[in-house]
């Protein structure tokens, strides 16, 4: 069930690049205006993570499990409807939020059904193996979808599988348990944060379009500074902070949020340059790029469980770095295939090592974030990592896009398949840079026993 969650979470991030060309024909979007589909999504996940792993510890992991599902069919229900580009951005924004409720209640909801050790591992394996396949097989729906059943379906297909899965929550999952201590919601630590977190990821989204050194970007920069910082004071002084700042001291938490955010910036950001060298340099149909990620998608599902099968024979940390080693190898293994007259056989070999390492860290990171949090705050940890986790994608493909110099974010035919061959193939370069920073962070998590017995103090 909580699996099933993960994967209509994950579908979303990706479902709609490959559809983008037809709704922004459809709806008559600009060439500038068009990014915003995703954007907007990625802008109010990103901002509402935090206050939403809060809701989920302070009204009940159930509840605001079940309450994100509503909001996500609704506003996908809406956003397939959509006539004008208004409307479709304005959907895809609440279905962000939805996202930035549904991703920590799940996960949170898992650290607590789950006792710590090896049957919480093989269940964040399980749920690992939707979530990370899910990013793949976003795009492999996109491209059925679209050229089947025409833009819409991208949207009208979580109609369907939310409401499958508002079904079997109530009688799935157990009730929220009743809490005794009365404790209020950080009113004002909520929106400090929502607001900065916010202004930060859209400043990130639009700084590579709009220039980083541009008057408005510069502004809303120091605009989110200023309010992470007043959300930092408000937090170390309020008796109920939506985010208690000594859950920094816990060493498992805080690596595993670091790792989270080079995850994503970096295996996360290949789905992007692999659908744009498979229909750009490769000249693969919508279909043809959906099919092409079936097999990687089966790949990351192994890695998932197999993540799962080290972290309870190993120490977590080892497990990370058989993981990005792994993903490290099968990414460089990319670039000499990321070419116009490379055939599929040739890339298969880096997209299934690749795939593995992605499934092995996507397992053993949750593993570390979730590590010695009480159960009451499971939430709030969750949104911390998915926090980074979100901002990682967004500066990610950011930095890749801007470091490759390609104009290759475009997705533009018009652009020289020789340029965005060297483009993608250096995105691959630095991907792999990021997946080996990710190598050395690991080595400061605490070391661990596959028992999650702790061999010395966090």
């Amino acid at each position: 069930m909580l699996a099933f969650a993960q994967l209509i979470y994950s579908l979303d991030i990706n479902i709609v690049f490959v559809a983008l060309p037809e709704i922004g024909a459809g709806l008559g979007f600009s060439e500038h205006t068009l990014q915003w589909v995703v954007s907007a999504y990625t802008v109010c996940c990103g901002g509402f993570l935090l206050f939403g792993g809060r809701a989920a510890d302070l009204l009940g992991q159930r509840r605001v499990f079940i309450s994100a599902l509503w909001v996500y069919a609704l506003s996908s229900l809406a956003g397939g409807l959509a006539w004008s580009p208004v409307i479709i951005v304005i959907a895809r924004a609440i279905q962000g939020i939805g996202a930035a409720m549904l991703f920590p209640s799940t996960l949170s909801l898992i650290n607590r059904l789950f006792e710590e050790g090896p049957s919480r591992n093989r269940a964040l394996a399980i749920w690992g193996g939707a979530g990370a396949s899910g990013l793949t097989l976003g795009s492999l729906a996109g491209g059925i979808l679209t050229s089947f059943c025409g833009w819409p379906a991208v949207f009208f297909v979580n109609v369907v599988l939310a409401a499958i899965a508002i079904s079997a929550a109530f009688f799935v999952l157990p009730k929220d348990s009743l809490r005794n201590e009365r404790r209020r919601f950080d009113f004002p630590g909520a929106l400090t944060v929502t607001m900065g977190a916010t202004l930060l990821v859209y400043a990130i989204v639009q700084g590579p379009e709009d220039g980083w050194l541009s008057g408005h970007i510069l502004l809303l920069l120091v605009l989110a500074a200023v309010f992470l910082l007043a959300f930092a004071a408000i937090e170390s002084r309020s008796h109920d902070p939506l985010m208690p700042l000594r859950l920094f001291r816990n060493r498992s938490l805080a690596t595993g949020m670091v790792i989270t955010f080079i995850y994503m910036g970096t295996f996360g950001a290949l789905p992007y340059f692999l659908t744009v060298m498979f229909q750009s340099v490769m000249g693969y149909s919508a279909l043809q790029t959906g099919l092409a990620f079936i097999i990687p998608s089966l790949a990351i599902f192994a890695g998932t469980q197999l993540g799962a099968r080290l972290a309870n024979w190993l120490p977590v940390r080892t497990t990370l770095l058989a993981g990005f080693l792994t993903g490290t190898a099968g990414t460089l293994a990319l670039v000499p295939a990321a070419f116009s007259g490379a055939s599929y056989a040739e890339i298969l070999p880096g997209l299934v090592i690749s795939g593995a390492g992605q499934g092995i860290v996507w397992t053993a990171m949750w593993i570390a974030s979730g590590s010695g949090v009480k159960h009451n705050e499971q939430g709030i940890a969750s949104g911390m990592a998915s926090t980074t986790l979100n901002v990682g994608n967004a500066i990610g493909i950011a930095l890749l896009i801007a470091l490759s110099g390609s104009g290759a974010e475009n997705l533009q035919l018009e652009t020289s398949v020789s340029s965005l061959e060297n483009a993608i193939q250096l995105a691959f370069y630095l991907a792999a840079a990021g997946q080996m920073a990710g190598l050395l962070v690991s080595h400061l998590l605490p070391f661990k026993a596959a028992t999650g017995v702790s061999a010395e103090t966090t």
